[in-house]
C-alpha cells in the first residue's frame, strides 16, 4: 500500500516536471521563430533605392524588338527585371522559381531576363533552358542604370515606374521576399521584421 503511494507521488511528479519541459520548449520555439524570419533578398548598399523612379530604358530583346523598361504602365501591372547570365550556376538554379512565379503572380507581374554579352550564347541559353516565353534583353546599359554588380539580382517595379524591391536573389525565398514587400509596403523583409521587433 506504501509503495503504491510512493509510486503515485512519483507519477505526478514526473507529469509535472513533463509539463514544464514542454512549456518550456514550446516557449523557446517561438522564440526561435522570431529569430529565423524568412529571410529576404540581400539588399546591396548601392543602386537606386526602394521609393525612387527607375530612369525609362529602352532595350532590345534577342528578336531586335524594342522594349521600354521603367515607363508608366496603364494596365496597372508591375515588373520584375532579373538580371542573369548563361555563365552564373546560381543564375540556372534559380530559373525553375522564375518559371513558376510568372505563372503563380501572372494575374499582376511581368518578369524580364536582362544580361548583356553575345546574342548567340544568350539565345542558345534560352533554348536549352526552355525560356522562350520569358521576355529576354540584351542591354549594358541597362545592367549600369541600376548598378549591377553580382548575380542573380532583381529588381521590383511598380506599375507607376518607381522601384518596389530589389536585391541579389540566390533562391525562390529570395525571390517571393520581393513580392512579398511590395505587398506589405516596405523596402526589404528585413526592414519589416526590424520594425515588428521594434514594436514588440
Amino acid at each position: 500500500m506504501i509503495a503504491l503511494e510512493v509510486s503515485n507521488i512519483v507519477l505526478w511528479i514526473v507529469v509535472i516536471a513533463l509539463l514544464v519541459v514542454v512549456f518550456a520548449l514550446t516557449r523557446q520555439l517561438g522564440v526561435l521563430h522570431e529569430r529565423i524570419a524568412p529571410v529576404g533578398a540581400l539588399m546591396l548598399g548601392k543602386g537606386l533605392l526602394v521609393g525612387e523612379r527607375a530612369p525609362m530604358t529602352d532595350v532590345a530583346d534577342l528578336d531586335g524588338h524594342t522594349m521600354r523598361l521603367g515607363a508608366p504602365r496603364m494596365d496597372d501591372r508591375s515588373t520584375l527585371i532579373l538580371f542573369v547570365s548563361p555563365t552564373c550556376p546560381v543564375c540556372k538554379s534559380l530559373l525553375p522559381a522564375v518559371k513558376a512565379s510568372r505563372k503563380d503572380e501572372k494575374g499582376w507581374l511581368d518578369i524580364v531576363l536582362a544580361s548583356d554579352g553575345d546574342l548567340s550564347e544568350h539565345r542558345e541559353f534560352v533554348r536549352s533552358h526552355g525560356l522562350g516565353p520569358v521576355p529576354y534583353v540584351l542591354s549594358s546599359t541597362l545592367g549600369m542604370t541600376y548598378q549591377v554588380s553580382r548575380l542573380p539580382f532583381a529588381v521590383l517595379l511598380d506599375a507607376a515606374g518607381f522601384v518596389r524591391a530589389r536585391g541579389l536573389v540566390n533562391s525562390r525565398e529570395h525571390l517571393e521576399s520581393l513580392f512579398e514587400a511590395q505587398r506589405l509596403g516596405v523596402a526589404s523583409l528585413q526592414e519589416y521584421f526590424a520594425s515588428k521587433a521594434e514594436r514588440a
